[in-house]
């Protein structure tokens, strides 16, 4: 995950980024049904916590961020979860801040959005669970990080060191993360899977006249 604090990224970034994380929140919200706030909220939780303790890289920072589950689990509705927490962080925290809120949520959101319609219907269909949990949740890293390198260099050729930096120093958090979020998914594949957008097995119709 990448917090870009206020003062580094350029003007055009942030009204760009701005513009888009506004119509991705706006849209996640359409799809936000009510039976599905409980999840949301647990999601936007454990992606709260998860990023609270951060290592400083730069302008930037590395940690655990959950942003490939949180995909893979809430789909578009996973932006207004994250845009909630992301808020409350630059609040309380100091984390980012609020003029690059719009910025953070594009590099980790934008990711979550693609690995859940990339591994979505693998999860669906059956197919491994734990390879589809890590490579969702590592490429979704590697995504954030990308895109964090990418908003530092158009922000001015003096970043672009640092923008090395923050792709070198995700390397072992998409490790990590690609890990966890197997985990989470092979369990969840478990004891629920219905969370993964599985339908459930229909159930048997007894035959005419049977005593079932």
């Amino acid at each position: 995950m990448v917090h870009m604090v206020e003062g580094v990224v350029s003007a055009p970034v942030i009204a760009g980024c701005t513009a888009l994380a506004a119509a991705g929140v706006g849209y996640g919200l359409t799809k936000l049904k009510a039976d599905d706030m409980p999840k949301a909220a647990v999601v936007g939780a454990a992606f709260f916590v998860a990023s609270l303790i951060h290592v400083p890289v730069g302008p930037s920072s590395a940690h655990l961020l959950a942003n490939g589950l949180m995909g893979l689990l809430l789909g578009w509705s996973a932006l207004p979860a994250m845009a909630v927490a992301l808020l409350l962080q630059a609040a309380f925290f100091g984390f980012g801040g609020v003029t690059t809120l719009g910025v953070n949520l594009v590099l980790i959101g934008l990711p979550a959005i693609i690995v859940h319609h990339l591994f979505r219907d693998l999860v669906t269909r059956g197919r491994s669970a734990w390879a589809a949990g890590f490579a969702c949740g590592a490429l979704a890293i590697a995504l954030s990080a990308l895109g964090a390198a990418g908003a530092l260099a158009a922000s001015g050729a003096a970043f672009v060191p640092a923008a090395k930096l923050v792709v070198l120093a995700h390397l072992p958090v998409m490790a990590v993360e690609g890990v966890v979020t197997a985990a989470a998914v092979s369990l969840l594949a478990r004891v629920k899977p219905d969370a993964l957008w599985t339908r459930p097995a229909p159930q048997p119709v007894p035959a005419v006249g049977s005593n079932a």
